[in-house]
């Protein structure tokens, strides 16, 4: 079975979120993920971290005004400087909580800007990105987003983003893998987790429809759980999903896994 951690932007938001760090450890959870950090200290953080004896995996560069509907600023020309000061800023949030990857959002596409451009900044971007973090010791990944959710999002499928990174070359640029986003634009999940394990640094779920738990929608994750196991994927599957009710009341999904999983290896 896959090593589960909790996305706090996603869930037990019925408390705030500096809360729900012991949450996450009370429902059995030894590592959490988030959106962004920057809203608080991080020195703040790292003692909620420590309190509930956490680990954090993952959390996202800085993607500009995310309130007014931005979704990144990666492959944004006019805004590179912003980019790059973003970086050092993830930077130093990363080394104060112990986080070895970052994720970068390439964003909407801006009107007007041909797509060769979006395409050449983004390249130049995450090479600058993938560099300074190497030489902190950390990953660098980037996530194809569906643009149902997102209309216009520069990068929305794994092909796209498995060139990116041959064409980046940078040994620490991997693919963040949404199960739920790479449904609803390509499905082939199984296929796709076999061929590009060596490229995935994070995996992340949410069913469809709905982006609930995993086991509401057409999702097999019975399956795809066991597969992950089966082609040797060892790093960490975010729990980036919208709680159907409340977030308690939406986790007997783990349970259930474990015991099929278990009554599987009984019979």
């Amino acid at each position: 079975m896959p090593k589960f951690a909790a996305n706090l932007t996603m869930l037990f938001t019925e408390v705030p979120f500096l809360d729900r760090f012991e949450r996450a450890a009370q429902a059995g959870f030894t590592a959490v993920e988030f959106l962004f950090p920057y809203d608080y200290p991080a020195g703040e953080i790292r003692r909620r971290l420590e309190a509930n004896r956490l680990s954090l995996v993952l959390h996202n560069l800085p993607a500009g005004d995310w309130a007014a509907g931005e979704r990144g600023i990666a492959s944004h020309p006019d805004r590179i400087e912003e980019f790059r000061i973003g970086v050092g800023q993830a930077i130093r949030y990363a080394q104060e909580l112990g986080v070895r990857q970052l994720n970068c959002l390439a964003g909407k596409a801006p009107a007007g800007v041909p797509a060769s451009v979006l395409h050449d900044t983004l390249v130049a971007n995450l090479r600058h990105a993938a560099g300074r973090l190497h030489k902190a010791g950390i990953n660098l990944l980037v996530e194809p987003i569906n643009t149902f959710d997102i209309p216009q999002f520069h990068l929305c499928r794994t092909s796209q983003a498995l060139d990116l990174i041959d064409e980046v070359g940078a040994p620490n640029l991997l693919l963040q893998y949404d199960v739920y986003h790479a449904q609803r634009m390509e499905g082939e999940l199984a296929a796709t987790l076999a061929r590009a394990l060596p490229k995935i640094g994070h995996v992340q779920v949410a069913d469809n429809p709905g982006r609930n738990e995993p086991g509401t929608g057409e999702i097999d994750y019975r399956f795809l759980f066991r597969h992950l196991d089966r082609i040797g994927y060892a790093g960490w599957v975010g729990c980036e999903y919208k709680p159907a009710a409340s977030t308690e009341a939406g986790l007997d999904w783990r349970g259930a896994l474990c015991r099929q999983q278990a009554e599987g290896v009984a019979q």
